[in-house]
């Protein structure tokens, strides 16, 4: 299966884009600007694709430029991860802020999935992590 999210939805580019990384069960994704609740919804049917064609998947995600979302984000994300909480084997998360490091060590100890953060330095590293 060829991988294909779509990033225009009535000609606004979303926030969420696809990585080249990105080859069968991993997804390498690049978040930035304010990530909204419209933009999300449109992204998780692609990622629910991925995971009925192979079962369990790698996420990789870029942060950096992401500077917030909107409230329901948090609450749709929650419930994605309650729905699908057994089908991430590992998820890297690249950021630049102490409070994601952090959010990124709870979510590994509560999730089934191997989660380990990245700082803005190591992301081939986080490449590398995810690849193994």
């Amino acid at each position: 299966m060829t991988l294909t999210i779509e990033l225009f939805t009535t000609d606004i580019l979303l926030m969420i884009n696809l990585l080249p990384e990105s080859s069968g069960s991993l997804v390498c994704i690049k978040v930035s600007g304010k990530l909204t609740d419209a933009e999300y919804k449109n992204f998780i049917p692609q990622i629910e694709l991925v995971i009925e064609e192979f079962g369990v998947i790698k996420i990789y995600i870029d942060i950096l430029e992401l500077d917030g979302w909107e409230w329901r984000v948090a609450w749709d994300d929650f419930a994605f991860g309650i729905k699908h909480w057994r089908s991430f084997s590992k998820i890297a998360l690249v950021g630049g802020r102490r409070w994601e490091e952090l959010s990124a060590k709870i979510a590994d100890k509560i999730i089934k999935a191997d989660v380990k953060y990245f700082g803005k330095e190591n992301s081939i590293e986080a490449l590398t992590w995810i690849n193994d």
